[in-house]
């Protein structure tokens, strides 16, 4: 079975507060898919790219350790950049908030060089119910640490999906690092 690996405490409860806050202070996107694709029925969910937000430099610091050591440890996957930057995602139960089962690699330019994911979960799991973020490594499913400030990191190939949010928001943070093609 392919390698779920999760960073317990990735982020402290501060630091995911402070997330949180950049984000809402910035304007959201409605969140589509590759190549500027929407399908409300795939995913509804509002989008933050941290890359426009000042005073977020720091997160993508955090997160490149955090990459660094989980491919050290477990993946040893070829990797060469941070090619996208960084999204805050909200999934709120006044939208339905969900994303149905995909892969993070894509046709794209910058999909198709997606080596792997890490998620981090941003909301304290009283926030919201539903979305959970599920994994499917093999023939079963796995369902990611709800614990604020958990990092769930996973091959880009892998399917996942958030189911809907039936009540309150669920935010998260996720980034794809890059590389060659796998072999």
């Amino acid at each position: 079975m392919i390698q779920i690996h999760t960073v317990a405490a990735a982020f402290s409860s501060e630091e995911c507060a402070h997330i949180t806050t950049l984000a809402e202070t910035a304007p959201a996107t409605d969140a589509g898919l590759t190549r500027n694709a929407t399908d409300h029925n795939l995913r509804r969910a509002d989008l933050v790219w941290l890359d426009e937000v000042e005073g977020s430099n720091w997160v993508m610091d955090k997160i490149i350790a955090l990459v660094r050591e989980a491919n050290r440890q477990v993946y040893g996957y070829d990797l060469t950049d941070f090619s996208e930057s960084a999204q805050v995602a909200r999934y709120g139960a006044d939208r339905q908030g969900h994303f149905d089962w995909h892969s993070d690699i894509g046709d794209g330019r910058l999909a198709s060089r997606r080596k792997l994911t890490m998620v981090v979960q941003l909301s304290v799991p009283s926030a919201y119910s539903g979305g959970q973020l599920e994994l499917m490594p093999g023939a079963g499913t796995v369902t990611a640490d709800t614990a604020q400030g958990a990092a769930t990191i996973f091959p880009s190939f892998v399917l996942h999906r958030v189911t809907p949010v039936t009540d309150g928001e669920r935010r998260s943070l996720t980034i794809w690092c890059h590389g060659p093609a796998f072999r």
